[in-house]
Formats: structure tokens, C-alpha cells, sequence
């Protein structure tokens, strides 16, 4: 056998350095000297490859694996053999194993959820091409410099349907980690990779393996016989939604274990969810400041119809504290995420990133309200104030105020302007009108059409009652927003309705903050007037430096204005502010899109889907990044099920065009096309969008066409035209620059 050194030319690649070795072969990194790449070439050992059955099989099952295609699993490009010895050749990534991350010792839980979940994407799609990896341990995972984990080592998968000649099972993994069956020569299933993905799971959390011995012979033994040490054990107070998942991952009996990669990864999800572990990242105590976050109230009312109302309340707060100064206030989505649920305090405070949560409940029958509220140290559990209101329902402002006044006197918060100034103004002496703007931001939070529509009729209605309620024009500036930009009414007929009523706000309130980002984003999205677009995003800010939807808003116009790094940092300011917003995630991947930088844009999306797997615009949105990458079929696959999500509006269909039109599945983009456009004979669909599959498709001439159409139309997608890479395809047609020229990008 040649000895491998630097400069060896095996086919097209040329040798670096070698970078890896193990009992089946090694690993060297290469340049690709044909693409101008670096791969990682992986040699079958030379006392495997002395065997015919053994390089059949390894030919067999790399091929098989090769088919993979999933950003959580290196790609394999090529297998080829050199002087009798077969190779791999596949994606070279730039990180550390997950074995070398825990020489430094056990991960948080939700850092190890975070990568776990990631783990199960990838092994899901493994497990459905038919291939079962077998070697599932640390040193066959990799956390690359992104933060994305990419598992690899596929050259040991078994293929379930070969007809291969089986060698012994127990000759091929690592011990530690190998399920019960693969110890006994039984049957391997998709449960003999969960076993041995429920031992990682493990070893992450605890730093130890659950099965240890001093020879191979007492590990086997206690594989097949033994339990593990409950975590508890190494952790000290351990989730119980984590122990419960292991115990059930590493049941001898594999018929006992999750039999899917979709189950386990389910349970992973739900217990970041109800145990709040996918929290930020707390800030230095040096420079932390006073932090609260408001959880709905709850419903006490004899009838328990007053949800609209406890949730008003509550946002109503939320809203006062922000302008209290020197005071983070968790925001509306994210603290929202915790309603109905009864979860420990100090998992809400770590999930939100707070040092303080209040927390109350509301009953009103007839005139009477009482309001219960309480403000409690995440730390240590123990109430910092409480109190109880029993008054008219003319005083529920008086009593929010009180309520402000009290958390900031507690939390020792110095108040801005004037001291003398409720935090709580009374926005109308009219009480039903309250009490309808109550209802309007209820359904307007739901961000369906028919809620966002229904919202309107309550806020038309609060106008009605008292013109003068400027919140309640600003509420439906925001809906007019949404609806054009959803593409649920044309642009030309919603904008202006949107900018009529947020001037109409600030006629009345002109220090309204909600009302200066509605006015920002018509001037961006419709007028195209960025000056003042800025303008208005700035004054909000001024206004409310802690309103999430303004730094989302203006994080958006930033990028659109090619700023990409201050665009990116105010998305993720968003982001920070309210950590679990889906909307905020999904928008922080399209910017990172935007910018092009393709794999960042991955980790929020992922992060978005895990949070809640319906979400159809995470679905669309990640499928931009995969095309990028030249990960078609995921694309492809994210896009349908975007569709299946989607509840009304064009975005999620138009991506699919998109992705088939690239995928060269020209037939089916192209039936597409012509839905949207048969829709369009019928009610609105953006030109934008059926321009999107016709760029996919290559086809300039017709994409030209419809997006001449959406500037016809003042289609507020337009203002990403200039960062936009699926119109790449027509970036260097002259009219394509002309009509940039137009939109003022």
C-alpha cells in the first residue's frame, strides 16, 4: 500500500495533511484540484479492505448513503478505491467534534437540547432514505463554526434493505454507545440509533457515560442488564421531562424505545418548551439591568369570557413599564408564550431571560374589578410586592398606573420625564371604547386574516365610539400593514388606509410610538420614502427604546438598504427582546438571507421550527438558504410544507414555483405559475411572488413582466428587490437595473 503524504494525487485530490484515524481507516483533508474545494477523504483501513465482502460493502452502503441530503449531515460527494483501498470523499467541515466539546466537561440542557434536536432532523432523514448510521457517538459529530451540527461517519450505515452478506454486528460500532441488539447479534432498527443517541444525551448532560466497566466484556454487561444512575445523581436538580425521555431512549427492549426519530425529537421540543430551556444567553451581571417580564393574567370571572380583557391588562402593563427607563421589559410574544401553562417560576425568568416575573389574575363581575398582582424574584422564588384591587371598573387605569408605579418603586427603577406623570395615561373616558380596543389587539394579536380582520371591526368600532382614541388608529394602521404585506388586500388599496390612520394617531398623540413604526413602515413597504421611513423608526425608538416591533421593523428597512450589519444587529436587538417570537426568528433568517450569508441564516429558522413546527413562514423562508446551498430536495421539501401551512396569502406557494423551477422540475413550477396566475383573474395575488417562480424557471422575459406589474401594483416585497438573491437571474438585465432605478434601491 502507497503510504498517503502530502502532495499524493488520488484521482482529483490532492493530499493536505492527514486529520484523522481510527480502527476503520483514516481521514485526510484534501483540495478537490477540479471545484477548487477542500474535501475530507476517508480511507477504509487496510485490514478491512483486505476483505471482498467488506469493500462491497463499504461501496454498497456509501452509495447509500450519498443520497443523504440534509444540512445536518455531511455531504458525501464522491466513492472511489486507490490501490485497492476504498475511499470517500465528502464535505470538509470546519469545527470541533462533539468529543472534543466535552473534554471540557457536561453542556447546559439547553445547549444539549438545541444540538440533540438538531442530531434527530438529520438521523430523520437518514432513517427514512432506509439507512440506519450504527456509530452514533460524539466523535461522529460535528459542531461546525456556525453553530450547526453535521453528523458524519455514514460509511458504517447499514442499508435496511441490503442483500449484502452480514458480517457480525458487534464488529462494527463503538461499545460505549451501541444498543442491546447490536451487542447480540439481533436485529438493528432505526431504535438501535435512538439507544445510542439516548447514551450521547447522556454523556452530554452528566459528563459520564450510563454504562461504564473496566474491560469491554463488564460494558456489554451492563448494556444489556444494567440501568443507568438516574441524572439527578450528577445534576442535582435534573428535569424530569429530560430523565423520562432517556429512560425511555435507552430501554433494553428496543420494542420499548421510541421506535422514530420524529417521536423522540417531539418530546425534545416539548420539554424546551414547558421547561423554558432554550432561553438567551444572560447578560454579565456587571452591566444587567432591572428586568421584568408580565405573564398573562389569568381569567378568575364567574362566566370566564374576560380573556380579551386579562390579556389587555396585561399588555397594557407591559406597555407602561417599557416607559418607565432603566427597565428591560420581556416583550408581548414571547412572555405571551407562557398563558394557561403553570410552569416554575425560575424556568419562565431563565426561558425570558428576567431577573423578575409579575404575574395576576382578574375578576370582573358587572361594575366590580379586582385585579390580584404580584411581583416575584425569579432567584429565589420569594414575593418582592403584592397587592389586591377591589374598585369600580372606571378605575381600572388608575389601578394599572398604581400597579406600574409599585414595580418600579420596587425594583428601584429611576423613572424618566416627569415623576409626577402616570405611567398609565387614560386613553378615553369612554369605557366600552376601552374595552373594544381590548378586543381589537386581542384578535389583531392572533395574525390570522380573519382575526386581523375581525380586530379592525373592534378598532372601527372604538373610533366610532370616541374619535379621539389614538391607539385605536394605530391598531388599525398596523392591520392595513399586515394585510398588504401578507398579500391579503392589493397595496394599493390598503397602504393608504394604513397611512390615513397612523397620521391620524399622531394628530392626536403625536408621542405615540406604535403609531410612529405604523407610519415607518408604510413609508418604507409603500411609499418608498427611506428618509422618512428612517425618520420614523428612529422617533419610535426615542419614544420606547424597548418596542420589539420597531427594532424589527427598522432591522428590516436597514438590510433592504444594503446595511446589512447594523440591519442584522437591530433584528437580533428584536430578537433579544422577545426571544420567542416566531415571526422576529423567521425575519432574522430572511435578513441573514438577504445578506447572503446562508448558513447563519439556517440556525434562527431551525430554531423557529422547533419552537412550533407549523410554522409555514420559517418553512418558506428556509428553503431560500438551501437553494443557495445547492440543497434542492430539503428546499423543495421545506416549501411544500410551507404550503400545507399556509393559512391564506400567496408567499408559501411561490416559493415552492421557486424551488422547482431551480430543481429543474420544470413542468410542476410552471403549472404553478399558471395557478397564481388564474388566482390573480380573481382576487389579489402579489406579481412579486409570480415572478419569483418565473426567476426560478430562468425565464427573464416573463419574470421582467411581473415585476414590472408588482411596481404597477406598489408591492411592498418590492423593497428587497435589491438584495434579493432569487432574482439573481436577472440582476444583469439592463431593465432589471432600470426598474431599481425606480423603486429608489
Amino acid at each position: 500500500m502507497t503510504v498517503l503524504t502530502k502532495g499524493t494525487v488520488i484521482n482529483h485530490y490532492r493530499i493536505v495533511e492527514k486529520i484523522g484515524a481510527g480502527g476503520m481507516g483514516e481521514v485526510y483533508l484534501a483540495e478537490d484540484e477540479q471545484l477548487f474545494r477542500q474535501v475530507a477523504l476517508k480511507f477504509l483501513g487496510t485490514h478491512l479492505a483486505a476483505s471482498a465482502d467488506c469493500r462491497e460493502r463499504f461501496q454498497h452502503e456509501a452509495q447509500a448513503a450519498a443520497k443523504l441530503n440534509h444540512p445536518n449531515i455531511v455531504t458525501i460527494y464522491e466513492v472511489g478505491e486507490h490501490q485497492g483501498r476504498p475511499y470517500i470523499a465528502m464535505e470538509y467541515i470546519r469545527g470541533q467534534s462533539l468529543k472534543e466539546i466535552l473534554v471540557r466537561g457536561p453542556l447546559p440542557p439547553e445547549r444539549t437540547i438545541e444540538i440533540v434536536c438538531q442530531i434527530c432532523h438529520g438521523l430523520t432523514t437518514a432513517h427514512e432514505g432506509g439507512i440506519i448510521h450504527r456509530d452514533i457517538k460524539p466523535a461522529n459529530i460535528i459542531i461546525d463554526d456556525s453553530g450547526r451540527v453535521r453528523l458524519l461517519d455514514f460509511g458504517l450505515a447499514k442499508a435496511q434493505d441490503s442483500e449484502l452478506p452480514s458480517q457480525t454486528e458487534t464488529t462494527a460500532g463503538t461499545i460505549s454507545y451501541m444498543a442491546p441488539e447490536q451487542l447480540t447479534g439481533g436485529s438493528i432498527t432505526p431504535a438501535s440509533d435512538i439507544f445510542s443517541l439516548g447514551v450521547v444525551l447522556y454523556q452530554m448532560l452528566t459528563g459520564k457515560l450510563p454504562f461504564t466497566g473496566e474491560y469491554e466484556a463488564t460494558i456489554i454487561y451492563a448494556i444489556v442488564n444494567i440501568e443507568p444512575e438516574p441524572l439527578s445523581k450528577h445534576l442535582g436538580e435534573a428535569p424530569p421531562r429530560l430523565q423520562g425521555i432517556i429512560d425511555r431512549a435507552l430501554k433494553k427492549d428496543r420494542l420499548e424505545r421510541y421506535q422514530q426519530m420524529a417521536e423522540l425529537l417531539a418530546d425534545l421540543k416539548q420539554a424546551a418548551v414547558k421547561t423554558g430551556l432554550l432561553g438567551a444567553e444572560p447578560r454579565p451581571e456587571a452591566t444587567r439591568e432591572a428586568s421584568v417580564a408580565v405573564l398573562p393574567f389569568v381569567d378568575m370571572s364567574p362566566e370566564k369570557d374576560q380573556e380579551y380583557f386579562c390579556d389587555g391588562i396585561a399588555e397594557e402593563l407591559i406597555n407602561a413599564l417599557t416607559r418607565a427607563g432603566g427597565l428591560r421589559v420581556a416583550a408581548r410574544t414571547s412572555a405571551f408564550q407562557y398563558k394557561g401553562q403553570s410552569q416554575d417560576i425560575r424556568q419562565i425568568g431563565k426561558m425570558l431571560n428576567v431577573d423578575h416575573i409579575l404575574e395576576g389574575s382578574v375578576r370582573k363581575a358587572g361594575n366590580r374589578i379586582r385585579i390580584t398582582a404580584e411581583l416575584v424574584n425569579v432567584a429565589d422564588g420569594y414575593h418582592l410586592w403584592a397587592e389586591s384591587f377591589d374598585r369600580d371598573i372606571e378605575d381600572v387605569f388608575a389601578i394599572q398606573d398604581e400597579i406600574s408605579q409599585a414595580i418600579s418603586g420596587s425594583l428601584k427603577v429611576r423613572l424618566a420625564g416627569d415623576k409626577r406623570k402616570p405611567l398609565v395615561a387614560k386613553p378615553t373616558e369612554i369605557l366600552e371604547a376601552y374595552n373594544l380596543y381590548l378586543k381589537g389587539r386581542y384578535f389583531w394579536n392572533k395574525r390570522y386574516q380573519g382575526g386581523l380582520q375581525k380586530g379592525m371591526e373592534f378598532f372601527k368600532q372604538v373610533i366610532d365610539l370616541d374619535p379621539g382614541y389614538a391607539r385605536a388608529y394605530a391598531g388599525l394602521s398596523d392591520s392595513y400593514n399586515i394585510l398588504a404585506f401578507y398579500n391579503l388586500l392589493p397595496p394599493l388599496e390598503a397602504c393608504p388606509k394604513a397611512k390615513a390612520a397612523a397620521m391620524k394617531a399622531l394628530e392626536i398623540d403625536p408621542d405615540l410610538a406604535e403609531a410612529h413604526t405604523s407610519l415607518g413602515w408604510v413609508h418604507n413597504f409603500y411609499d418608498r420614502d427611506w428618509v422618512s421611513a428612517e425618520k420614523e423608526f428612529k422617533r419610535s425608538l426615542e419614544l420606547n427604546p424597548n418596542y420589539a416591533i420597531t427594532c424589527h421593523y427598522y432591522g428590516l428597512f436597514l438590510v433592504a438598504m444594503k446595511r446589512f450589519d447594523e440591519g442584522i444587529a437591530m433584528m437580533k436587538k428584536a430578537r433579544d427582546l422577545d426571544p420567542l417570537s416566531l415571526i422576529i426568528s423567521a425575519s432574522l433568517g430572511g435578513t441573514l438571507y438577504f445578506a447572503r450569508r446562508f448558513d447563519e441564516a439556517i440556525i434562527p429558522l431551525l430554531q423557529a421550527i422547533e419552537i412550533d413546527p407549523d410554522f409555514a413562514l420559517a418553512h418558506a423562508w428556509i428553503a431560500g438558504s438551501y437553494v443557495e446551498k445547492g440543497l434542492l430536495e430539503q428546499a423543495t421539501a421545506e416549501c411544500r410544507k410551507a404550503e400545507s401551512l399556509a393559512r391564506g396569502g400567496t408567499y408559501a406557494t411561490s416559493w415552492l414555483g421557486f424551488s422547482l423551477g431551480v430543481s429543474e422540475q420544470r413542468a410542476e413550477a410552471r403549472e404553478i405559475a399558471q395557478r397564481l396566475i388564474n388566482q390573480s383573474k380573481k382576487q389579489y395575488v402579489s406579481s412579486y411572488h409570480i415572478a419569483l417562480v418565473f426567476a426560478g424557471l430562468g425565464d427573464g422575459a416573463t419574470t421582467m413582466h411581473w415585476l414590472e406589474k408588482a411596481f404597477e401594483e406598489r408591492d411592498n416585497w418590492l423593497v428587497w428587490l435589491g438584495v434579493h438573491p432569487a432574482f439573481d437571474s436577472v440582476r444583469n438585465l439592463p431593465e432589471f437595473g432600470e426598474l431599481l432605478r425606480r423603486v429608489g434601491l
